[in-house]
C-alpha cells in the first residue's frame, strides 16, 4: 500500500533554472498542476544565454510573456552581430556576421524574431508568468532522491531553509536539473558524443571608459584574439557593465585559483588592448562547453530536458533554446495523457522526436565554434568537421520524421538543406496572417492547447472536414478545434493580404485539410477529399494520439 505523501501533483519539475521554469510556463498555460524544485536560493545572477532565437521566441510569444521579455531586453535591443578584432583599439577586424535578419527576410516565416536577453534578465519573467498560472515554484528546496513504480513517481525532497524532508507523489518527473543531472544519474542514463571541448572562465566587471573604446559598434558578442589576451566580450548595458569569457585549460593543470583578480584585469586589458582600461571585477563562474548527448530521454514516468539530456557548445546560443523547445514538446503530450485525449504512447514521441534534434543539433553548435574560432577551442580531428551555413534552417526548419507525426518521410535529415515550411508532416507548420473577428493574428496564434485542423471555407470537401472535426471533438472528447480559411460567410478566418492561398501553403488544396498539433507542428495533412472524412480523421488522431 503506498503510503500517503506530503503532496500529490501531477508533474514534479526537477531544477528552477531557463528549460524548468519555461516547462512550468507551458504546464500552467495547460492547466496542468506540477510543483518545482530548485536547490539554488534563486535565480540567476550572473548573465549569460542572452540569445533567444526565432522559434523559443514564438513559443513564448504564444505564452503570452513576449512583451514582458523585449522590456527586459531593453539595453541591448540594439546590438546586432558577432566581430573578432585582434583588440578594440582602432579599425581592425571583421564582422562574422553583421545582422541576424539581414533584409528582414525573417518575416516570410515567423511573426516575431530573434531576442537578446541574458538568463538573469529572462528568468524573473518566467517567474512570475509561470507564477501568475499558479505554478508551485519552491527555490532552495533540493531532491534527495526518488524512486518509480507503475502508476507514478514517489519523491524525497529537502526545504534546505528548514531542513526538513517531505514527499512528492507525482504521475511524473521531469529532470530539468543541468548537464551533471543527479536524476540522470540515478537512472543510469549514459551519453554519446565527443564529450568536453573547451572551458572558459566567465567574469562580470565594471568598466566606465570600455564604452568610449566601443565605440558605435554595437555587437551581441566580439571575439578578441590577442595570443596572450584572448576572449569573448559581451555587453550587459552598453555602458559600464560586462562580461567577458577567459579561456581556462584544465587539461593542462590551469586550475580556478589562478584566475586572480589581478591576473583578470590583466588579461582583459591585454585583450581589449587598453593598458589603462578601468577594471572592476565584481564576479566569476567557470564552465565547460562539451557535446554530449543522453541515450535515452526517458525512464519510466521520468524525463530528461535541457543540459540534463544534452549539452553543447554555445556558439549559436543553440543549448538553451534547444532545451527550452524540449520543455514545450514535453508539456503539450504530458498535458494531453493526464487529461485523458491521449494515451501514455504519445510520451513515448518525446525522445523519438527530441533526441535526433540534439544529436543535430549539438553537431551544428560545435561546427559553428570552428567557424568562429571560439577563444580556447582547439578541436580534435572530426568535431565540428559538419556542413556550415546559415543557421535559420537549424532553428525553426529543423523536421520530426518520427515521433506523433503521418505522412513523414523517415529518411528525410532532421535538419535540411534549406528553409521549406511548407506544411510537409513532421516541420513546423507555416505562419501566415490572418484575421478573425477584426483582429489580427498568426496562424502559429491558433496552436497551443489542441489539435487544429484547418480546411478551405469554399470547398464542400472543406466543410466537411470541418463538420467531421466538430463531431470528433464532441463526440471522443479530444481537444480538437477547426478553423475553415478563406472568403465568403463560412470562414472562421480571413485573410489579412491579396493574394495569399492557405492551401497552397501548406502543400495541399481546397478540398484537402491539414492537421496541427499544439506545439505547432504538422502531425498529418490530406491532399483531397475523403470519401469518409470522419472516419479518416477518427483514424489519424487515433494513431497520432495513442487512442486506442
Amino acid at each position: 500500500m503506498q503510503q500517503k505523501a506530503d503532496h500529490q501533483v501531477p508533474v514534479l519539475v526537477v531544477g528552477g533554472s531557463l528549460v524548468g521554469l519555461s516547462l512550468s510556463l507551458f504546464l500552467g498555460r495547460l492547466g496542468v498542476r506540477h510543483l518545482l524544485v530548485e536547490r539554488h536560493s534563486g535565480t540567476s545572477i550572473h548573465p549569460r544565454g542572452r540569445g533567444n532565437n526565432v522559434r523559443t521566441m514564438e513559443l513564448f510569444r504564444t505564452a503570452g510573456i513576449e512583451p514582458d521579455i523585449k522590456a527586459a531586453a531593453s539595453l541591448l535591443a540594439d546590438n546586432h552581430g558577432i566581430l573578432q578584432a585582434p583588440t578594440l583599439v582602432g579599425d581592425a577586424g571583421e564582422w562574422l556576421f553583421r545582422e541576424i535578419d539581414p533584409g528582414g527576410g525573417l518575416a516570410r516565416f515567423s511573426p516575431t524574431k530573434w531576442c537578446l536577453c541574458s538568463q538573469n534578465d529572462l528568468e524573473p519573467v518566467l517567474v512570475r508568468g509561470a507564477g501568475a498560472l499558479g505554478g508551485d515554484l519552491r527555490y532552495f528546496h533540493e531532491l534527495e532522491s526518488f524512486s518509480q513504480d507503475p502508476e507514478g513517481v514517489t519523491a524525497y525532497v529537502r526545504d534546505r531553509d528548514s531542513d526538513r524532508l517531505y514527499t512528492v507523489r507525482a504521475d511524473y518527473l521531469v529532470a530539468c536539473d543541468g548537464p551533471r543531472s543527479p536524476v540522470r544519474g540515478r537512472l543510469g542514463l549514459g551519453q554519446s558524443g565527443p564529450g568536453e571541448l573547451f572551458a572558459n572562465v566567465s567574469v562580470t566587471f565594471r568598466s566606465k571608459l570600455l564604452a568610449e573604446v566601443v565605440g558605435d559598434r554595437r555587437f551581441i558578442c566580439c571575439y578578441l584574439t590577442d595570443p596572450d589576451g584572448d576572449g569573448a566580450l559581451l555587453p550587459v548595458d552598453n555602458k559600464e557593465n560586462w562580461v567577458f569569457h577567459a579561456p581556462w585549460h584544465p587539461e593542462l593543470g590551469e586550475t580556478l585559483d589562478e584566475f586572480t583578480e589581478e591576473r583578470l584585469q590583466r588579461h582583459i586589458r591585454r585583450a581589449v588592448g587598453s593598458p589603462d582600461l578601468d577594471v572592476e571585477i565584481t564576479g566569476k563562474a567557470s564552465w565547460r562547453a562539451a557535446e554530449r548527448v543522453a541515450e535515452r530521454y526517458a525512464s519510466g514516468r521520468v524525463f530528461l530536458a535541457g543540459d540534463s539530456a544534452h549539452e553543447m557548445s554555445p556558439t549559436g546560443a543553440f543549448g538553451s533554446n534547444t532545451g527550452i523547445q524540449d520543455a514545450h514538446n514535453l508539456a503539450w503530450k504530458l498535458a494531453a495523457v493526464l487529461d485523458g485525449w491521449a494515451g501514455p504512447g504519445l510520451l513515448e514521441t518525446y525522445d523519438t522526436e527530441r533526441r535526433p534534434v540534439a544529436e543535430a543539433t549539438s553537431a551544428r553548435a560545435s561546427a559553428r565554434s570552428v567557424e568562429h574560432s571560439h577563444p580556447g577551442f582547439a578541436p580534435a580531428p572530426g568535431i565540428g568537421a559538419g556542413r556550415r551555413g546559415g543557421i535559420l534552417n537549424i532553428v525553426l526548419g529543423y523536421r520530426y520524421p518520427e515521433g506523433a507525426v503521418l505522412g513523414a518521410d523517415p529518411d528525410q535529415p532532421i535538419v535540411p538543406e534549406g528553409m521549406n515550411l511548407s506544411g510537409r508532416p513532421g516541420s513546423r507548420a507555416p505562419h501566415l496572417w490572418l484575421r478573425r473577428s477584426g483582429e489580427r493574428l498568426s496562424t502559429l496564434d491558433l496552436y497551443e492547447r489542441s489539435m487544429v485542423l484547418l480546411s478551405d471555407a469554399a470547398a464542400p470537401a472543406g466543410s466537411a472536414w470541418h463538420t467531421a472535426a466538430r463531431r470528433i471533438a464532441e463526440a471522443d472528447g479530444v481537444r480538437l478545434d477547426a478553423y475553415r480559411i478563406g472568403t465568403g460567410p463560412d470562414a472562421d478566418l480571413t485573410y489579412d493580404t491579396e493574394g495569399t492561398d492557405w492551401a497552397t501553403e501548406h502543400g495541399t488544396n481546397a478540398d484537402g485539410a491539414v492537421l496541427v498539433r499544439p506545439d505547432g507542428f504538422v502531425a498529418w495533412r490530406a491532399t483531397d477529399a475523403a470519401t469518409d472524412a470522419e472516419a479518416e480523421l477518427r483514424t489519424v488522431l487515433g494513431a497520432v494520439l495513442d487512442r486506442r
